[in-house]
């Protein structure tokens, strides 16, 4: 659901920012008149990528586009899910220990089931095994590790895939630009300035496009990446000081 809201949260923004129009400027005196006309004349930035995007072509300028939008939206929706799963791992390991020490495994599940993220589901899957053995316990925290760290990383591919389609699609259109272009030269009968630079310009419109939407996905891809590595080192740090705990917790026990 949140992934569904996302998107069209993004699609109804770039459509409200593709179709609104500035606002006229108000009358200006009669001595700057002149200037005021012609400043007014100079396309602002989105009037700009409207018009660029209309040159490319819009049949092969809109997968581009869709490319950007799933791919912001993936983005939005990973960002979001691991700023939750981010834990306090010594407040939490703190709290486990004194859970441990008062109420014994029982009341560490608890402080476990009530902490967000995937710390808190490792703990909580380690102590419930507890009780089997301090080996077996450690086997259940490596497995469900591996469980939580294909949680993170889900929709990294979807934007990788974004990221070389993108290119792919707009060297797809600049090929066909060009062909089209050369056909124009043919039926025209002539190799003037003006027919190939038209031609050659629509086509490289696609490429430009789709080289920004790779360099903007790829910004975000690895921005996800290092937040994901990041929460992995500090899961595999928790989850071995949680089995030392378990051990000392045994020792004291016998």
């Amino acid at each position: 659901m949140l992934r569904k809201f996302v998107s069209l949260c993004l699609i109804a923004f770039i459509g409200i920012s593709m179709i609104s129009t500035p606002l006229m400027a108000q009358d200006a005196p009669a001595a700057a008149s002149t200037e005021v006309a012609a400043a007014a004349d100079e396309p602002s930035g989105h009037q700009m990528f409207k018009q660029r995007f209309i040159e490319g072509d819009p049949v092969w300028m809109a997968p581009v586009l869709v490319c950007l939008i799933l791919g912001l939206a993936i983005v939005i929706e990973r960002i979001l899910y691991l700023n939750m799963a981010s834990t306090n791992t010594t407040k939490l390991l703190s709290s486990v220990e004194a859970a441990l020490k008062s109420g014994g495994i029982d009341a560490a599940q608890e402080v476990c089931r009530n902490t967000k993220g995937p710390i808190g589901g490792i703990f909580y899957q380690g102590l419930d095994r507890a009780h089997e053995g301090v080996d077996i316990a450690e086997k259940s925290i490596v497995a469900y590790g591996g469980v939580e760290v294909g949680r993170l990383e889900r929709g990294l591919p979807w934007i990788s895939l974004f990221i070389a389609l993108a290119p792919m699609l707009g060297f797809l259109g600049t090929v066909v630009g060009m062909i089209v272009a050369f056909d124009q030269i043919a039926a025209a009968n002539n190799i003037s300035p003006a027919i190939v630079a038209v031609g050659i310009k629509v086509a490289l419109l696609t490429t430009v496009f789709g080289l920004i939407v790779a360099i903007i996905l790829q910004i975000f891809y690895n921005y996800l990446q290092s937040k994901i590595d990041s929460i992995t080192g500090q899961m595999e740090e928790a989850s071995i000081a949680l089995v030392d705990l378990l051990v000392k917790n045994n020792a004291a026990k016998h």
